[in-house]
């Protein structure tokens, strides 16, 4: 059977993939990069995409399943991935395919009751936690807090100095996922010098398995779909049963959430799901400002606007002095001509 590739700039082929997966209750990603599809009699019977080293929107005609379809199809997709440069890829599908990924070299990482996620290749979660136990005392009562930091805030500054009082070491997990006005490597350092102080935080990065566009993409795009649950369970699920047992987490402190809906159904996920692990979940009142939590998306929204002076009260100096920098300066032009969430 011929593998076509489809032409993402083509309405009328996209079309035809969208409506055949729907048959199958998914939809399609408009991050999507490449896709590919059999047909039978010129309709499709199986397709498969992939955004960089994600394997998105899999389906094969329930017919023709157990054919080695699958296999040819998504090695055609890995292929892909490896012309790219892509030597680690993962899968979020629904968990009754997990056998049809295994059968190919797929490993498991997380999964609910309805979906998995599943990687393949030169990294794994497992090698991304033992780098973190070698910068870390395991013998320590520990905490976890992961933030984006889109930038660092005095309410970010007030929610680990918290932690940082009721623990003996706390670990930062920076969002690393490249989908922020403010790129990782800024919002890392940021954190980093807003800590500094504290001698028992340590900053370290989310990697490509804490709120990223395989464990949680809703995040950064603040979509209220019918797959929001499952993101937010499987990335809980991901906290819990991988970083946190890994790396004898006890306690993972988030902050209340007034305004974003995506960020407060994460929370609740987090409460429900992190005690089946043994972590107890702290949820912590926004720091105020003239009773206004105060946000990182408050902050961009005064940089945006050019309230520069305003911003002394919302940021440590260290944020502030970025800020106000030449680099600093083209995230606030970039701030000016975007519509992002984040």
């Amino acid at each position: 059977m011929n593998i076509e590739k489809v032409n993402l700039s083509n309405p009328f082929e996209i079309k035809e993939v969208t409506e055949f997966l729907a048959k199958f209750e998914l939809k399609y990603d408009t991050n999507i990069d490449y896709t590919v599809v059999i047909r039978e009699n010129d309709k499709i019977i199986a397709t498969a995409s992939k955004e960089k080293n994600i394997i998105k929107c899999f389906a094969i005609d329930p017919a023709r399943q157990g054919e080695g379809i699958s296999g040819s199809i998504l090695t055609n997709i890995t292929n892909k991935m490896f012309d790219q440069g892509y030597f680690h890829s993962m899968v979020f599908t629904k968990t009754k395919n997990q056998d049809i990924f295994r059968g190919i070299g797929y490993k498991e990482v997380a999964q609910t009751d309805k979906v998995i996620l599943m990687e393949m290749g030169t990294n794994s979660i497992d090698k991304t936690i033992d780098k973190i136990k070698k910068s870390i005392d395991m013998k320590k009562q520990k905490a976890m807090i992961v933030m984006n930091c889109n930038p660092f805030t005095y309410g970010h500054l007030y929610l680990i100095e918290k932690a940082s009082k009721e623990n003996e070491e706390v670990l930062i997990f920076v969002v690393e996922e490249n989908k922020s006005v403010f790129p990782f490597s800024i919002r890392f350092e940021l954190v980093k010098e807003g800590v500094s102080h504290l001698k028992n935080v340590k900053v370290v990065s989310g990697s490509e398995y804490m709120i990223s566009s395989a464990t949680f993409p809703n995040y950064f795009l603040r979509k209220e779909d019918d797959s929001l649950i499952e993101y937010t369970k499987l990335d809980a699920t991901i906290s819990g049963k991988q970083f946190a047992k890994k790396l004898a987490i006890t306690k993972r402190y988030i902050g209340e959430e007034p305004y974003c809906k995506v960020t407060k159904k994460y929370n609740e996920a987090l409460m429900k799901i992190l005690p089946q692990y043994g972590v107890e979940v702290v949820l912590v009142p926004r720091k105020e400002l003239n009773n206004t939590a105060i946000s990182a998306s408050i902050v961009r929204d005064k940089l945006k606007n050019g309230k520069l002076e305003e911003l002394k009260a919302l940021v440590p100096k260290t944020t502030f002095d970025f800020l106000i920098s030449p680099e600093g300066k083209e995230i606030e032009e970039k701030l000016k001509s975007s519509n992002l969430p984040h």
